[in-house]
């Protein structure tokens, strides 16, 4: 007695089912390389088969899941390096623009030094000639001068004083004297208009 053959439609039915499968799995391990690569995700074997929804197995035995794989494992190992180096090259960049920046300040500030300095130099000379164009005798003249002149302000300052106490002893005299014309202009007025 011979076994049971499998109809042949059965069979192709199943071996296109398999292959949608295989496709579809492919697929979606090509998106999910993708995606990776894209966010810079690390690549492993366990990360894809989870993120794809494919075994471990599938990746391991199907050469054209563990090519998609492999490639992308290289190809971000790759860009890790690029990026590696595009960043030691910005951060590289970016010392030798602070190195020129220092390197023009500190040439402002040596400028900077060297005319305050010259400027220095220049006042020190200039005290040193007004000290040598004075005379032991000059200076006595000058403090005696000065002496004189604040004797004289104290003196103009009391005259002052006692004239303005003057002035004001002769404005109430004259308020005095004005009340006291006052006074009499109207005595003579009464009188002249006093019948006897």
């Amino acid at each position: 007695m011979t076994a049971p053959t499998i109809p042949a439609a059965r069979t192709a039915q199943a071996l296109e089912a398999r292959r949608k499968k295989t496709e579809d799995g492919l697929a979606r391990i090509k998106d999910t390389l993708g995606q990776m690569i894209k966010a810079r995700t690390p690549i492993t074997m366990a990360a894809v088969a989870r993120a794809a929804d494919v075994s471990r197995t599938f990746l391991y035995e199907h050469a054209d899941a563990r090519s998609l794989v492999t490639e992308a494992m290289s190809q971000a190992a790759g860009r890790r390096v690029q990026d590696r180096v595009t960043e030691q090259a910005e951060i590289e960049a970016s010392w030798r623009e602070r190195a020129l920046n220092t390197e023009a300040a500190l040439k402002s500030a040596h400028a900077e030094i060297l005319a305050q300095r010259e400027q220095i130099a220049d006042l020190l000379g200039q005290i040193r000639d007004i000290q040598t164009e004075w005379s032991q005798e000059d200076i006595t003249r000058i403090i005696t001068d000065n002496g004189a002149l604040k004797k004289q302000v104290r003196e103009l300052s009391a005259q002052s004083k006692s004239l303005t106490s003057k002035l004001a002893a002769a404005r109430e005299n004259v308020r005095f004297a004005d009340k006291r014309i006052a006074d009499l202009e109207v005595q003579l007025t009464e009188q002249n208009q006093d019948p006897t």
